[in-house]
């Protein structure tokens, strides 16, 4: 009880002071197409100019990144072998500074503090997500935290570099970093500004525009608009159109209709925020599609289900998306080319009225191991955090998030394997994300057992378990130059 009052306090503290920054952050003017003026950091090189490589050095290694977010680490593994290849990996190289800048501005402290006792259950958020350049060379890395995105030199700081590794900084307009997504060109890098509605994009490539224009590797360009917490994007295949939800204010109360009953509901979504599932086209940012899938689920006979859709997976005909909401042991099926159940226009979020078209299809329910854990224990609402479809586009690979397991799914019967404690001979303790791997593989991190779970969505094994740093969170398939590689044989 004592933990719960304690969870509860961070909660209403955290909702108290975010609800008050962001009724200022409503005047945020949007680029939305225009390009946005980087901020330079001073105090970090630009990116060095080496001569063209060799062939040789043209090699690339495909890893599995792995960040470990309460120790600000990553692990990198080799993406076929599964082989450990370098481990510790220090990303917060920069600490003491960064120490500094907080301490010395309250509402940076206050927030920082917010962030450790609420979305990072007592400990400091470090690393959030993480992707690597299409050349191997940089690793852009979201750190919560500190607020901000830093790219680093991927040989420097994976033998040991410190700042001088950090090629680039830039930090959020908000207080929080998020979740991050890459172009399929690997040119841009999308980057949920938690605290102020809006995903930021950022250049993941030095190159000249065709006005003539030039931009560097960090440079800030376009935003578009968020609900209240931006979380997941996804680019599809072609890279033209981008798939992003918000979450709301998960470290507060409101969701649990035993607190705060549907009758209450403006309440509630007054305390939780907008929460939105969008579409937005990457030409020129506009909104394609905005639903509130609260009102969805409803629509569909499924009433009093939230409306923040965690990880999503989309097909690859994009016709179907499929997504977890806070508090469901299981997914939805939403069908994009369905036209809208009542074919009324039943709300506007934002200015953009309710789609005519997207229908959810199917509400799947998987086990449920705690029935009696209250949800507003739910580490940040989630009762299941991590969805991925695999490259046959036949399997899904679900984090069965507060259960302890990781399941695959079949696409089309929804009929499931479990993977957990007792159908292997390792722990599955707070699955917290999953990621399509090569090969039809999934990678699930295991945030509780300081581990990662690779399993064959074909023949539903078990194909490795790889001990981590504390906290796995976001796992990514990036790469590296084979002549790094060798050089970490090397040493130590």
């Amino acid at each position: 009880m004592k933990m719960m009052v304690h969870g509860l306090f961070w909660s209403l503290a955290a909702g108290l002071l975010l609800t008050a920054c962001n009724s200022d952050d409503a005047d945020i003017a949007f680029a939305n197409g225009e390009t946005v003026a980087s901020e330079e950091n001073d105090s970090i090189a630009d990116p060095p100019t080496d001569d063209a490589p060799g062939e040789d050095d043209n090699a690339l290694r495909s890893v599995m990144f792995v960040g470990n977010n309460w120790d600000g680490t990553a692990t990198v593994v080799d993406a076929n072998t599964f082989e450990v290849l370098r481990t510790g990996i220090n990303l917060i190289p920069d600490e003491d500074q960064e120490f500094a800048d907080i301490a010395a501005n309250p509402v940076d402290l206050a927030f920082y503090q917010l962030i450790k006792f609420g979305p990072g259950e007592g400990n400091e958020q470090y690393v959030d997500d993480m992707f690597t350049t299409t050349d191997g060379r940089y690793l852009a890395v979201s750190r919560p935290s500190f607020a901000d995105v830093i790219w680093v030199d991927i040989e420097k700081i994976t033998n040991g570099g410190g700042v001088d590794a950090i090629v680039r900084e830039q930090d959020m307009d908000g207080q929080r970093t998020d979740h991050m997504a890459l172009s399929p060109d690997g040119r841009r890098l999308l980057v949920s500004d938690s605290t102020s509605r809006q995903v930021i994009e950022y250049s993941m490539v030095d190159e000249t525009r065709d006005d003539g224009s030039e931009v560097k590797i960090g440079d800030r360009l376009r935003t578009f608009e968020s609900g209240e917490t931006p979380h997941e994007s996804n680019y599809n295949e072609a890279g033209d159109t981008i798939y992003h939800a918000s979450i709301g204010r998960v470290y507060t109360p409101g969701d649990n209709p035993e607190l705060l009953p549907e009758l209450l509901g403006p309440a509630r979504d007054a305390l939780k925020g907008d929460r939105w599932y969008q579409i937005v086209n990457n030409d020129d940012f506009g909104i394609r599609a905005r639903w509130d899938m609260r009102a969805e689920l409803a629509e569909a006979g499924y009433p009093n289900m939230s409306p923040a859709v965690r990880p999503m997976a989309v097909s690859k005909d994009e016709r179907f998306i499929y997504f977890q909401v806070s508090y469901f042991h299981g997914l939805v099926e939403f069908d994009t080319e369905a036209a809208d159940v009542n074919a009324n226009v039943d709300y506007t979020l934002g200015g953009v009225p309710e789609p005519a078209f997207g229908a959810v299809r199917r509400v799947v329910s998987l086990p449920n191991f705690v029935p009696e854990v209250p949800r507003e224990t739910y580490v940040n609402d989630s009762a299941h955090h991590g969805l991925s479809l695999n490259d046959a586009g036949d399997t899904l690979c679900v984090a069965g998030t507060v259960d302890d397991y990781a399941a695959l799914v079949d696409r089309q019967t929804m009929a499931y394997s479990l993977f957990n404690a007792t159908t292997t001979d390792h722990t599955y303790l707070k699955p917290y994300w999953t990621t399509e791997g090569p090969n039809d593989t999934c990678w699930v991190s295991l945030s509780g057992s300081d581990a990662v779970a690779v399993l064959d969505t074909r023949m539903h094994e078990e194909l490795a378990y790889l001990d981590v740093g504390n906290h796995p969170q976001r796992i990514r398939l990036g790469s590296v130059p084979e002549r790094v590689v060798a050089g970490w044989a090397q040493t130590p």
